[in-house]
Parts: structure tokens; C-alpha cells; sequence
């Protein structure tokens, strides 16, 4: 994977970072796995804007992706790589031998015509997905189940990956993306390697527009607002706007918003660096 820097032909371009693209095989979805997706506009169902800076964007089909990998014991044959406009990482194509298809996430270095299987059987190799009770220690994965047989929900966005740390009685310990060291169930599913497309964080859009294909409105500076507005708003010329905290009044640069009596603080080992 590569990044490319244009040439600056025009002020847009003169920043601009786009991602090269060199692993992806075609630019043509699977239809079968194509689903509409609706945009909100940051709308509820009364057509109120509930959320801010959402609306516009182009037009998207979401790809059904297989974050469970619950097909057992039955190797796939990755068919393409390709670009998904609905996560920072990019999906892989693949067919089991009585003709099924589904999208996974991508792992870092998986190749076209390579084999993938999950389960119990399945090989610690890139892309196999396995039981936290079957990988070595040590190992890098990604995508991780919280709940067994509720699909990944840790380690999905592009470069992120976590390392199985140690296991114990029914817990295996991981040290989570974040910097947090968590316990999770040894019958929870993960996937072998780290997520692809670890040069997203590389990218420079280089210009407003740019977002605005994203479906990103403007946002207003805090402090360029009046007091009624934001906490942050309001003096004399050019205010400094304060102790930085958010529309309703909570700080917003180190202090913990996480609830004290969360039932899942018992399985955090070692909370995030702050």
C-alpha cells in the first residue's frame, strides 16, 4: 500500500494526499452483496435535526460484510480487494467452494487466490479467523468479538490491530487498539493479522469540498459563537473561549466520562492512557 501527493495544478491539489490503491483488484462490487442505504440527513423521524454537520454527501450502496465469519470449517478463496466508501479499510471478496460469496475485512498482506477458512480447524494464518482460545499468544488479530456469535466489533477501521496478551480460565487478556487491556471471553472469534489500509491516516483531503462529498457540513468554531450559543462563546474581540468543553458543559480534554458503576469495568485490566 502507497500513498501519492499530487502535483499542484490547482490550490486543491496543492496539499492533497490520495491513497494509491495498489492493492485493490477492481472497482466493480459484487451485486449480489449491494444493499440501499438511507441518509438521515441528520434528521429523526419527526424531519428535527438531532445531529449537526450531517447532510449532502454522494450517494452511497452499502456492502454486506461478514463480521461473524460463522461458516465453519469451509475454505474461501479471496477473489478481489476492493475499496469500500463505508469504512477506512478496504474489503476482500470471497467464494466458498459451493459458490458463496461474502465481503470480509481485509487484512493487512492478504493476496488474491490466497485460501481463508474459520473455526477450530483453521490455521493461525492471515486472514483465518479463530477462537481466542485457539491463537497463539502473542499473535496480532483484529477484529474481535465482545460477545460470542454477535460478530466483530473491536479492531475494524484501517491499520488497527490488537495482540492477545494471555489467557485464563474462560478470559483471554488483549491489549486493545486504544492502549486498554481488556478480558474477553476465549469463545469470542477474532480474525489473524492487522486490518488493511494502514496509510489512511496518511491522507490530506486538501480541501472543504472534499467533505462535503463525504457527507460532512460545516462546523462552527465554539468560540466564534455568542455565550447563548456555547459555553466557549462570547467576549471581547477575539476571546480565547476558556476551558475547552462541549456544547453542554462537559470538559472536554481529559476528564472521564465513563460511568463509574459500568458493569464492564471488572473486565477492563488497565484503562487507555489518558
Amino acid at each position: 500500500m502507497s500513498v501519492r501527493k499530487l502535483k499542484p495544478v490547482t490550490p486543491a491539489q496543492r496539499f492533497r494526499v490520495v491513497n494509491g490503491f495498489d492493492a485493490i483488484t477492481t472497482d466493480k462490487p459484487e451485486k449480489s452483496l449491494l444493499e440501499p442505504k438511507k441518509r438521515s440527513g441528520g434528521r429523526n423521524n419527526k424531519g428535527k435535526m438531532t445531529a449537526r454537520h450531517i447532510g449532502g454527501g454522494h450517494k452511497k450502496r452499502y456492502r454486506v460484510i461478514d463480521f461473524k465469519r460463522n461458516k465453519f470449517d469451509v475454505a474461501a478463496e479471496v477473489k478481489t480487494i476492493e475499496y469500500d466508501p463505508n469504512r477506512s479499510a478496504f474489503i476482500a471478496l470471497v467464494e466458498y467452494k459451493h459458490g458463496e460469496k461474502r465481503y470480509i475485512v481485509a487484512p493487512s498482506g492478504l493476496q488474491v487466490g490466497q485460501s481463508v477458512v474459520s473455526g477450530t480447524k483453521a490455521a493461525p494464518e492471515i486472514g483465518n479467523a479463530l477462537f481466542l482460545s485457539d491463537i497463539p499468544l502473542g499473535t496480532i488479530i483484529s477484529c474481535i468479538e465482545l460477545s460470542p456469535g454477535r460478530g466483530a466489533a473491536i479492531a475494524r477501521s484501517a491499520g488497527a490491530f490488537a495482540q492477545l496478551m494471555a489467557r485464563e480460565g474462560k478470559f483471554a487478556t488483549v491489549k486493545l487498539p486504544s492502549g486498554e487491556t481488556r478480558m474477553i471471553l476465549v469463545t469470542c472469534m477474532a480474525t489473524i493479522g492487522a486490518v488493511s489500509n494502514s496509510d489512511h491516516q496518511l491522507l490530506v483531503s486538501g480541501k472543504a469540498g472534499r467533505s462535503r462529498w463525504l457527507g460532512r457540513r460545516p462546523r462552527t468554531r465554539p468560540v466564534a459563537m455568542n455565550p447563548v450559543d456555547h459555553p466557549m462563546g462570547g467576549g471581547e474581540g477575539r476571546a480565547s473561549g476558556g476551558h475547552p468543553r462541549s456544547r453542554n458543559g462537559i470538559p472536554a480534554k481529559g476528564f472521564r466520562t465513563r460511568s463509574k458503576t459500568k458493569s464492564s469495568n471488572k473486565f477492563i485490566v488497565e484503562r487507555r492512557k489518558k
